[in-house]
């Protein structure tokens, strides 16, 4: 295993993949339960069911997204050996 550093493009991956799978699980899950024409927000954006669909997906998307890029950035947190340095290294400026 690579103890090198992760470029920008490979975090963003590493962040938005694992996202864009539990999204679509979590969209199945969701509407394995609910119709999306009983949905409010079908009625108040006036969208079809394909809309609905494509709106909780990339709600849905960016919500876990937000969620791995948190947990990612504190895995990357400085140990407690280098709390005297400024900032940790890989850690955004």
């Amino acid at each position: 295993m690579s103890t090198e550093p992760v470029s920008g493009r490979g975090l963003a991956m590493v962040v938005l993949w694992p996202a864009f799978v539990m999204a679509g699980v979590l969209e199945a899950l969701v509407f394995a339960q609910v119709d999306p024409s009983e949905l409010w927000i079908s009625e108040h954006l006036s969208l079809s069911s394909q809309g609905v669909y494509t709106l909780t997906f990339l709600v849905l998307w960016l919500v876990i997204s937000i969620a791995c890029a948190i947990s990612v950035l504190m895995a990357r947190m400085p140990d407690e050996e280098e709390k005297g340095r400024r900032s940790a290294p890989h850690w955004p400026r």
